[in-house]
């Protein structure tokens, strides 16, 4: 290996929520340790939450830029290595090899930090090769998708989890028919029970959603004014424009290629530390002892932990009782899902759109919750008596 040009003290791979939170917290410690963050992509800062109802909020993919590369390195005195490629990390001599349009460099860290999210699951049918079967994964791969909409699309979604569910919502407010298609009796299936599913998929309807549930897409073509797709139950869907959110997978793969502990995500300890002491992971791309988290909340507390541990005090993470928002304005949600394996069963109260569904354990302990409507006020209260549950 040539020897390394740059250093810093903590090396960041990835310019994403998980590592721009990290770097915060960073400087909210300490304001001189020299921190790189690289990036494949510009480097801009947005909230990729706000994707999914952009919309709803009337803001233009150019509006949901917060920040850009220059303005983030200056905020936070860091470093933005953006539009370069991280191809190989060199345990031995603690260095990250890269390039660029400006060729090849080496940088060494004292701490590598994995922020590299997750890419969203491919769709694969008969015909997805004449017949694009897109997902939004960026701001790029939203501004690229929105700005080929046109006006008066017709819009199939594939995927009623949560980001299906979410863009289902905001383009049918915005005035586009969008049919939706999920194996799952009811939409949000994995966050949901069935109940206010039931009631979920009856707002987006009323909201002008067309369900097509328990179905799956088994092929799509080219037809006359726009393309169609084929359900399993052999029912035809003229559409214009397709989008999918059927799920993410963790990049491991440069991970991996290191040589580092990978199952579903990158695996770390309680300390967000991989099997290499030198090297932690955090967000969409890190599996801890709680599985994957995918979720804002998570990310912020790994987050805080993990900037105390890089600053000298080794701090596990704690997870609280962490509800996740659904966006779906037609019916606000919140969950708070039980740990996976957990045994209970589902209490549902409530009448119409305001439901309210606890999980309920062996000895009559909340043990998760799920709210929509007029319930969600509940939020605050039950996350702090289940995260009192979880501390005890």
């Amino acid at each position: 290996m040539i020897a390394p040009l740059y250093h810093a003290d903590t090396v960041i791979i990835g310019t994403g929520m998980a590592g721009i939170t990290l770097a915060r917290e960073l400087r909210k410690l300490d304001g001189e340790t020299s921190i790189i963050m690289i990036t494949g992509d510009d480097g801009a800062v947005y909230s990729k939450p706000m994707i999914s109802n952009a919309f709803a909020q009337g803001k233009t993919p150019a509006d949901l830029v917060q920040k850009s590369a220059d303005q983030l390195s200056e905020d936070l005195n860091v470093q933005v290595w953006a539009h370069t490629q991280v191809t190989a990390i060199n345990r031995p001599d603690k260095a990250v090899i890269v390039t660029s349009v400006e060729g090849r460099d080496v940088i060494s860290y004292g701490n590598l930090v994995l922020a590299m999210g997750a890419s969203p699951r491919p769709y694969e049918v008969e015909g997805s090769t004449a017949v694009a079967l897109p997902a939004v994964n960026s701001l790029q791969d939203y501004t690229n998708w929105r700005d080929g909409l046109g006006d008066n699309a017709r819009v199939l979604m594939i995927g009623a989890g949560l980001i299906g569910t979410e863009f289902a919502n905001d383009l049918a407010v915005a005035g586009y028919s969008v049919d939706v298609v999920d194996p799952a009796p009811r939409p949000l299936s994995r966050l949901l029970p069935d109940a206010l599913g039931e009631v979920m998929q009856d707002a987006l309807s009323a909201v002008g959603v067309t369900f097509h549930m328990g179905r799956v897409v088994t092929g799509v073509a080219p037809g006359e004014g726009g393309s169609v797709a084929r359900l399993d139950d052999g029912k035809r869907i003229a559409f214009d424009h397709a989008l999918t959110a059927i799920g993410l997978v963790a990049n491991t793969e440069l991970a991996k290629s290191a040589g580092l502990d990978v199952g579903q995500g990158i695996r770390v300890d309680h300390y967000l530390r991989t099997s290499d002491s030198n090297i932690f992971a955090l967000g969409d791309c890190a599996e801890t002892d709680a599985g994957m988290l995918p979720f804002i909340l998570p990310l912020m507390a790994e987050a805080r932990a993990l900037a105390q541990t890089l600053n000298g005090m080794p701090t596990r993470v704690q997870l609280p009782a962490l509800p996740v928002a659904v966006k779906t304005p037609a019916l606000p949600a919140v969950v708070c899902p039980p740990k996976h394996g957990a045994q209970g069963e589902w209490v549902i109260e409530g009448r119409g759109p305001d439901r309210r569904a606890l999980f309920v354990g062996p000895d009559g302990e909340t043990l998760g919750f799920a709210l929509t409507g007029q319930e969600t006020k509940a939020r605050q209260a039950l996350a702090k008596d289940m995260s009192a549950l979880l501390a005890a």
